[in-house]
């Protein structure tokens, strides 16, 4: 057993932690117990707003070895060979709440966080290369959606399908979301994408469209419904337990990263949008080229405070790598920071598991629990005249110069030929998924849209299915038992206002 004292929060030491002062011989407790206040005021205080999104959580640190040479197209510090940048990931389900079964239907997060030699670089993205929407205006409705009604607080199947079909531009998503993908055996295998395009400049200044993938070398393994249905209930924590074990037991998970590169003006003439988050670059067009390797080996020793107050935001970049014109993309960079400063806090970057390993000069001041600070003689403004740091323009050179580029920005945003809604949803179903995978594709899809209660949407459910593939929306819509008990509204009825105080 130990031989610490047990001290206050401000270092003074503790009489009892088993027994609260009294006064009197009726036993009441004194106020003047600051121990005992500041025991059950902390514990009151102890957790923070969860995340809207992403709730349900856990994660790992590790390594991201750069093995192949991609200087050619970036002269980011991390991608550079033979570089070894330490990383933290956090992996996730979208809709569920903090306490829910990491084993729910439902896309995963993959969140990773390189501490680089340059700043933190953070890819935000999915176990997905697409996601549901292509305008960050449609994501707090698109959220709702997939939460919880307002008034029986259910997550309710028809909202759901009621906004899908509502934004046909959800199809390639919502393909991969019914497949084998949306129920992954475990964290360690599934793979891992940054979804967007982001932009990469090289030392000469050169800039490229990339998208990231992480292929787990653990192989891709599913769970079928039935038995994620049944772990749900018995193993609410099964990825988080999962994960740990194979860490602690020396079993370290890695993934390869490989990038797509397409050159800078291809965007403009490209068949589709290639800044459309609902899309995917054919690897026939452009091939997936090596980067490196990333492996987890150490576990989070508090999860609290390196877990659930890791802050990863798409706006942390570093130089060599820049944003795109992706709408979504352009949101998220505001959105995250944003929801970590109301979450965690405004100095949430000043917190070990998100400061960077470098050194810091910002003119970023005070707020809430700062503890990071310059000193005394040190200008908290710029520019100044009394020795402050300055900024540095060749730090990133023209790493952002996409946004000068309004005509390449307006061709790309155009019709191309193939940007309709359906033709990647159809294509995966066709031809990369085999007849065992479209089989059980149709019986999830069946198993979701029959717990549909509001018969017009569930009929723009079928057609929906049928504006992917004509096939599959037949085998959907036999598969699916007639509604029992129809509603007619997802709209709850009138609440009466409360009458205001009496008059008179």
């Amino acid at each position: 057993m130990t031989d610490a004292k047990t001290t206050t929060n401000s270092g003074a030491p503790v009489a009892s932690d088993q027994h609260s002062q009294s006064v009197g011989p009726d036993g009441a407790i004194a106020l003047t117990d600051h121990y005992l206040v500041e025991k059950l005021a902390q514990f009151n205080r102890e957790r923070v707003p969860e995340r809207v999104v992403h709730a349900k959580g856990g994660g790992a640190f590790g390594t991201f070895e750069t093995t192949h040479d991609v200087s050619q197209y970036t002269r980011a510090a991390l991608f550079q060979p033979g570089v070894e940048t330490e990383l933290l990931i956090r992996f996730s389900t979208v809709a569920g709440e903090q306490g829910s079964p990491d084993t729910w239907r439902d896309p995963r997060g993959f969140a990773v966080k390189f501490y680089t030699s340059e700043g933190n670089y953070d890819l935000v993205g999915n176990n997905t290369p697409v996601f549901f929407i292509k305008d960050g205006i449609k994501f707090p409705d698109f959220i709702r959606s997939q939460k919880r009604l307002p008034g029986s607080h259910l997550r309710d199947n028809d909202m759901q399908w009621d906004f899908w079909t509502l934004q046909p531009e959800s199809a390639h998503q919502v393909t991969w979301l019914m497949g084998d993908r949306g129920l992954p055996k475990s964290w360690r295998h599934m793979d891992g994408f940054g979804s967007h395009t982001y932009q990469w400049i090289n030392a000469a200044g050169e800039r490229f469209w990339v998208k990231y993938h992480f292929r787990t070398q653990q192989g891709n393994e599913f769970l079928p419904q039935e038995e994620a249905d049944r772990l749900a209930g018995s193993d609410a924590d099964l990825h988080i337990r999962d994960l740990y074990e194979a860490i602690d037991g020396g079993d370290f998970p890695k993934w390869d990263l490989s990038v797509q590169v397409m050159p800078y003006a291809d965007a403009a003439e490209y068949r589709f949008n290639p800044f459309d988050l609902t899309k995917v670059w054919p690897k026939s067009d452009y091939p997936l080229i090596p980067v490196g390797t990333m492996t987890l080996n150490r576990n989070p020793a508090n999860y609290f405070a390196e877990i659930e107050q890791a802050a990863f935001a798409p706006s942390n970049f570093v130089p060599g790598i820049a944003a795109s014109p992706d709408k979504m993309l352009q949101a998220r960079i505001f959105s995250y920071a944003d929801a970590h400063r109301y979450r965690v806090g405004t100095n949430h970057a000043q917190l070990p598991v998100n400061a960077p390993k470098n050194e810091v000069h910002s003119y970023s001041k005070d707020g809430a629990s700062r503890f990071g600070f310059s000193a005394p003689d040190v200008p908290v403004y710029a520019p100044n005249s009394f020795g402050g740091a300055h900024a540095d323009a060749a730090a990133h050179g023209d790493d952002s110069g996409w946004q000068n580029d309004g005509e390449l920005v307006r061709a790309a945003a155009t019709l191309h030929p193939e940007d309709d809604d359906f033709g990647q949803a159809r294509t995966l179903v066709n031809e990369v998924l085999d007849d065992a995978a479209r089989e059980r594709l149709v019986g999830n899809i069946a198993g979701h849209v029959g717990k549909t209660a509001i018969p017009e949407i569930r009929e723009r459910a079928f057609k929906y299915w049928d504006s992917v593939d004509p096939e599959l929306g037949r085998r959907v819509r036999e598969s699916v038992a007639p509604i029992e008990n129809p509603r007619e509204t997802l709209v709850p009825a009138p609440v009466p206002t409360p009458a205001g105080p009496a008059q008179g």
